[in-house]
């Protein structure tokens, strides 16, 4: 019997989540581009498609420093690049 738990609820797993956990960047790695990111809201006025350069960068900062998991900028919803040569 669970106490304070309603019956039929079964136990979590406790395994960890495939995406959307990540290291936190205690070391200020990638603080810089998360700031340029703000900043580029605050004077847009929260309109994130004009800042979508700036948080395709603090990403790609992120993998480079091995805080996230390396991923196509596709899977993370950001277009190729035409100045890309791919």
């Amino acid at each position: 019997m669970s106490f304070g738990r309603p019956p039929g609820i079964e136990a979590f797993s406790g395994e960890p989540p495939a995406l959307g956990s990540f290291p936190l960047d205690h070391a200020g790695e990638c603080k810089a581009f998360m700031l340029e990111y703000l900043k580029c809201l605050r004077d847009n006025k929260g309109n994130n498609g004009l800042c979508r350069h700036h948080s395709k960068a603090y990403l790609q900062c992120r993998m480079d420093k091995g805080l996230m998991t390396p991923d196509d900028m596709r899977n993370l919803g950001f277009e190729p690049d035409p100045s890309d040569k791919t």
